[in-house]
């Protein structure tokens, strides 16, 4: 085959593939809007919890994701962690003016454990271990690791009132390499750091605004995040 010829050929399989991400902006900020969810069954250690996001490449209308998640909760008696058994949603968005969406649906453990240093640092570390289906995929795995950061800046407490600063740095590590087709991933997926100011509107709902950056080996890109957290 012609070098030229083959050389186009792999061009143009990198942009069209659903794996491709040449042709994204680095440099236009995208937007994520988001509501999250926690409630008990009365005063069993059960619970449900879950959030719904739109994820845009840009500020609004060029959909990145939109992801619906949901799971069952239990925290078990005189032990500070809850654990999780959910189900999630995610329909994919290609960059730019393509209308063209993939599917995903995932089952995911998850194991949260908050803690807190002196009288106002609060620290949670999130386990998750997710399975996952993706269209035109093998059934592929990944593991994630957060560690989120609040600290109340106008009082010690995250009670009604509270101005507060929040921030988190969560790593995903791919579970399989081959993901069928020929294709191949890396062990690494990807890392999200955040920053946000957020407000306790009550003991049980806050909203926060901010900053995060992902970088994947393929693309790197920032996006603002405006969150809305509710229990009940």
């Amino acid at each position: 085959m012609n070098k030229a010829l083959a050389r186009w050929l792999i061009l143009l399989s990198i942009l069209f593939s659903p794996y491709g991400y040449s042709q994204i902006n680095e440099d236009s900020t995208g937007a994520w809007y988001m509501y999250f969810w926690n409630t008990g069954l009365g005063e069993s250690s059960f619970g449900f919890q879950g959030d719904i996001q739109y994820r845009n490449w840009d500020t609004i209308g060029d959909l990145e994701q939109l992801l619906v998640r949901g799971g069952l909760t239990y925290s078990p008696k005189n032990y500070n962690v809850k654990f999780t058994l959910g189900f999630a949603n995610i329909t994919s968005g290609a960059y730019g003016g393509s209308s063209r969406t993939t599917s995903e649906n995932r089952i995911y453990q998850e194991a949260l454990l908050p803690h807190k240093i002196g009288e106002r640092v609060y620290l949670t570390h999130r386990f998750r271990y997710e399975q996952r289906y993706l269209d035109n995929q093998d059934f592929r795995t990944r593991w994630r690791y957060n560690l989120f950061l609040t600290i109340p800046l106008n009082q010690t407490t995250l009670e009604k009132g509270a101005i507060y600063f929040s921030a988190y740095n969560e790593i995903f590590i791919n579970g399989e390499r081959d993901i069928g087709n020929g294709n191949r991933v890396e062990t690494f997926d990807r890392n999200r750091t955040y920053a946000a100011l957020g407000y306790n509107f009550a003991d049980n709902i806050r909203m926060q605004f901010g900053y995060m950056y992902q970088k994947t080996n393929n693309w790197s890109k920032g996006q603002f995040q405006l969150s809305l957290h509710h229990k009940f």
